[in-house]
């Protein structure tokens, strides 16, 4: 008979983004990943079998746990407020800690197929969802109706890679909630 796990899958999941948003994928020493999951050496290789794999789940947990409730906001699909929506709550995510995918992207986009397929599938869902939002903010008069909505969409999604670097840099929301309100207001219907 099988022995159950002595663990909560989701909670070491979780434990390990935090080690992998302070030092990187490569940064991430398998002593400490181990220590700070409360996994043993045995069972980590046992239940992921490489870091590379674990990696892999780490990322999806993130994109389902930290991602898709700011994600949401676009998902509802109310204009304006939604992009704003989605920006207020992206921001406080990713101030002083970064993207953990987009993060992922920097560092192993190049070489790793996985992590390129995760970060273009993000990345094209972002820029559709803000289509998405614009056209109903167009519909309801909200922005500019001279508004080139496909580049103003990659402009968006754009930025939010953007605002994943700068939230490394930056403790403060501040900077980055100007930029935001600097980024909308143009589209604006005055």
């Amino acid at each position: 008979m099988p022995r159950k796990a002595l663990y909560d899958l989701q909670e070491v999941l979780t434990q390990a983004i935090e080690v992998f948003l302070e030092h990187g994928y490569h940064g991430a020493i398998m002593d400490e990943l181990i220590a700070r999951t409360g996994f043993n050496r045995r069972g980590f290789y046992l239940e992921f079998s490489s870091k590379q794999k674990f990696f892999y789940q780490v990322l999806q947990h993130y994109q389902n746990t930290h991602l898709a409730p700011i994600m949401a906001h676009l998902d509802n699909n109310q204009g304006l407020q939604s992009i704003q929506g989605f920006f207020d709550h992206y921001v406080l995510l990713v101030r002083g800690r970064g993207c953990l995918l987009i993060n992922a992207i920097t560092e192993l986009g190049f070489d790793d197929a996985e992590i390129r397929e995760m970060g273009r599938h993000y990345l094209d869902r972002l820029q559709i969802s803000f289509i998405g939002c614009l056209e109903k903010a167009l519909q309801h008069d909200e922005v500019v109706s001279s508004i080139q909505i496909e580049s103003s969409a990659l402009q968006l999604t754009s930025y939010v890679q953007g605002f994943a670097v700068n939230g490394i840099l930056s403790a403060g929301a501040d900077e980055l909630q100007i930029a935001t309100r600097s980024l909308l207001g143009p589209l604006q219907r005055g």
